[in-house]
């Protein structure tokens, strides 16, 4: 029986994440966050472990991490989340991780959209969110990494457009849905992508600014 951590579990793409695999899958989740067994209550059952804990908190995370097959990290992280997590990983002998992260920590994004996003976003390449990119693909873990372009809500709007790197990032919005179901599929093997940065946005939206602005 597979046995999957999500860390950050509490956030809207964690619960997605979550409730997808409960649905579609019949692995064993840890559920990892901040207040998760109150806040996560909904989730509780035989297939699923609740546990509350920062993402700084060394000794926790490595209870949680113990014995599973792989990792989601719900969450844009920092260096000093990001490489203590990467070392527990690597202690406890766990390979697959998935981790979200932002356009442009390559300067790759382009078209239309380049002018609005780096207004809004910053100038990311400048950012210790390439030190967190940089720590991942430095590893020997079997990362993916989802540079995952502005967010919203909507259930019927879960297809994926996967950009690599070195190629240039133009979409303007994808759903958290979307990504929720990307991430569980990574997780389970049903999409095939090992040690990869990947951009992902929702196709045909290739525009100025994303359509909730």
């Amino acid at each position: 029986m597979a046995k999957y951590l999500i860390l950050a579990a509490t956030g809207q793409i964690g619960q997605m994440t979550t409730q997808d695999l409960l649905d579609n899958t019949d692995a064993d989740l840890v559920l990892y966050g901040h207040n998760a067994e109150s806040r996560l209550s909904k989730f509780a059952g035989d297939r699923v472990t609740l546990i509350d804990g920062d993402l700084k908190d060394t000794a926790t995370l490595k209870k949680a991490i113990d014995g599973v097959d792989g990792v989601f990290l719900a969450y844009v992280a920092t260096p000093d989340i990001m490489k203590p997590l990467i070392k527990t990983m690597d202690e406890a002998g766990v390979k697959r991780f998935i981790a979200m992260s932002v356009p442009d920590v390559y300067q790759e994004v382009a078209g239309p959209f380049q002018a609005w996003y780096r207004e809004h976003t910053g100038l990311v390449w400048q950012t210790n969110y390439v030190d967190s990119v940089d720590a991942i693909e430095n590893s020997d873990l079997d990362y993916v990494i989802l540079r995952t372009t502005w967010l919203y809500n909507d259930p019927s709007k879960t297809e994926v457009d996967v950009t690599k790197k070195g190629e240039p990032f133009k979409d303007a919005q994808i759903t958290r849905e979307a990504v929720a179901k990307f991430a569980a599929e990574l997780l389970t093997g049903k999409q095939d992508y090992h040690r990869e940065s990947l951009g992902i946005g929702e196709p045909n939206t290739e525009w100025t600014k994303p359509s909730f602005y």
